[in-house]
């Protein structure tokens, strides 16, 4: 017997031992069905067990079912050694933690929180739903590829791949968001598309609501405003289809969210430009168009932007902070939330255009 406990009357250990060797009565002969399901979804889970039900003292068991609860336990304490961090992760509260990927259409917006929490240069995406979303690339599903038109399930890979190594070099680049020519993202563009040469070659040399250089890429004046961290969060998803001529028609559809702050030697207050873009692109036969190799013909672009100017063609983002919102006043559009993802491109968050400047119903 162990030294720190009382002793065990004689009468009390005679009538163990008894039961001991016939076997309790209802004691289960192997581990319950529970036990058994739970050991078997920690060794084959590999994102957080499901939430357990609130707290209830143990219940004693005997014969076996004590062994299955001893190797939970002890499964439990040898992940808490392991991996203390992804612990951490599953019990963290559900306002901060990430959202899986996004596979299809949301059909209504993210919740508004019940405060408003101003970001900060430590925080920069405190108080927006873009907390949870996933920085950089990993914010952006993508599908399981299959042999689609002329390409095989390994060309779609590829293509799929390069889909998102130019939405990278568009929209995330840390040179381009700092005013650079995005050349990474240009080259991945079909050189024998005439129409979209000649706009690319004119946005840059003299940017206009025709030829906007912001409608697929991201670039902000580094004289006036510059980025806070080197994380974008972003949050959308690719797709695909069969296209003209066999071609693999790949779209993409991602909101990112840009923190910045002004220029000037100690300004920590801190904005953030929304923009959502929409890019479909064709990844021809070249048996039967003409393109480079390994690039993509462009089919349609779009982009929604909040924050980033409002009939301004200037080649650049350029984000208000309070003191010119406050002075600008309410845009003479209509409100619209610039984290909705639940209409297309054409209903949602612009800016610019016909409807005039809309007032975001948040940041």
């Amino acid at each position: 017997m162990g030294k720190s406990g009382a002793s065990i009357p004689d009468e009390e250990w005679e009538r163990f031992l008894r039961e001991a060797e016939a076997g309790s009565q209802g004691a289960p002969e192997e581990p319950s069905a529970r036990a058994r399901m739970v050991t078997r979804r920690l060794r084959e889970e590999t994102g957080p067990p499901e939430g357990w039900r609130t707290h209830q003292p143990a219940r004693r068991r005997r014969g076996k079912g004590w062994y299955a609860v001893g190797l939970l336990v002890a499964a439990g304490l040898l992940v808490v050694a392991l991996d203390p961090g992804r612990v951490a992760g599953w019990l963290g509260s559900g306002e901060s933690a990430p959202l899986a990927a996004e596979s299809e259409r949301p059909d209504q917006p993210p919740a508004t929180g019940a405060a408003v929490q101003l970001p900060t240069v430590e925080q920069p995406f405190r108080g927006s739903p873009a907390v949870r979303w996933g920085d950089g690339t990993a914010g952006i599903g993508l599908p399981a590829a299959r042999a689609t038109g002329w390409m095989s399930k390994e060309q779609v890979v590829r293509a799929l791949g390069r889909t998102r190594d130019f939405l990278a070099a568009s929209s995330l680049d840390p040179g381009v968001l700092r005013g650079e020519r995005p050349e990474k993202a240009i080259a991945l563009i079909n050189p024998h598309q005439q129409d979209v040469q000649d706009y690319l070659a004119t946005a840059f040399r003299a940017p206009s609501r025709e030829n906007d250089p912001l409608l697929l890429f991201s670039r902000f004046a580094n004289t006036k405003v510059r980025p806070v961290g080197d994380v974008v969060k972003t949050r959308g998803r690719i797709t695909y289809r069969e296209g003209k001529r066999g071609a693999v028609e790949v779209t993409a559809d991602v909101t990112y969210v840009y923190p910045v702050v002004r220029t000037a030697a100690g300004s920590d207050e801190v904005a953030r430009t929304i923009v959502r873009r929409e890019t479909v692109m064709s990844w021809d036969d070249p048996a039967k168009v003409v393109v480079k190799p390994g690039t993509f013909s462009l089919v349609s672009y779009k982009a929604d932007t909040t924050n980033g100017g409002c009939d301004t063609f200037t080649g650049y983002l350029t984000p208000e902070f309070s003191a010119e919102r406050a002075a600008a006043g309410p845009g003479d559009g209509p409100d619209v939330d610039p984290y909705d993802r639940s209409t297309s491109v054409d209903a949602g968050t612009g800016e610019a255009g016909d409807a005039g400047c809309r007032t975001a119903t948040r940041s």
